[in-house]
């Protein structure tokens, strides 16, 4: 098989079936006819692909999007329990530091 012939060959394994149809009309038609119309086809199914894979790019990268967000959010989340943990800590401590201040003998 050809490179040329080959290439078509991928191109038409993901191709939607409408574009497979017209390639198998356009593959009717005269020789004379098929030339003048494969080019303007082969632009058409490039395109196709190429959108295909565009969407494919930006499908994925909508997919690490939500996934570093899940991260993101644990990660807040995680932060705001040790924030929260650690303030807990402070006002027992001052809590602590205050009543053994009150305890004491004033000096007057």
């Amino acid at each position: 098989m050809s490179h040329a012939a080959q290439s078509t060959v991928n191109l038409l394994i993901d191709t939607p079936s409408e574009l497979v149809d017209l390639q198998k009309v356009i593959e009717a038609l005269p020789p004379a006819q098929q030339l003048s119309i494969q080019p303007a086809f082969q632009r058409v199914l490039e395109s196709t692909n190429r959108r295909r894979k565009i969407l494919q790019l930006v499908q994925d990268s909508i997919g690490q999007l939500r996934l570093d967000m899940k991260y993101l959010v644990f990660d807040l989340e995680a932060t705001r329990r040790e924030r929260d943990a650690y303030q807990r800590q402070i006002e027992q401590w001052m809590g602590d530091n205050g009543d053994s201040n009150e305890n004491q003998p004033e000096d007057n």
